[in-house]
């Protein structure tokens, strides 16, 4: 792969990444999500083969996006908002 495929990959892959968090945070529903995260995995898995078929460049070979503070490492193993409520401990 030349680097402009590469780039293009990783790209692609930071957007669907940051398009997951966004939706994540505005409470979009959970079947949405999951497939906005399979969406990235798929992007994830593109970036990774474009990243091994490269030729290697030792000083620079960023493998997936890092989380900023508006972003979160993992993406929730189950639903933030499901509309239940809490009750505090009395």
């Amino acid at each position: 792969m030349i680097s402009t495929e590469l780039e293009y990959a990783e790209k692609r892959m930071r957007q669907k990444w940051y398009d997951l968090v966004m939706a994540e945070q505005k409470g979009t529903s959970m079947p949405v999500l999951e497939r906005m995260y399979n969406a990235y995995m798929l992007a994830v898995e593109e970036y990774n083969r474009c990243s091994a078929s490269a030729p290697s460049e030792p000083a620079e070979q960023p493998k997936q996006p890092s989380p900023t503070s508006t972003q979160r490492a993992t993406p929730p193993a189950h639903p933030v908002h499901n509309g239940k409520r809490r009750r505090k401990a009395s």
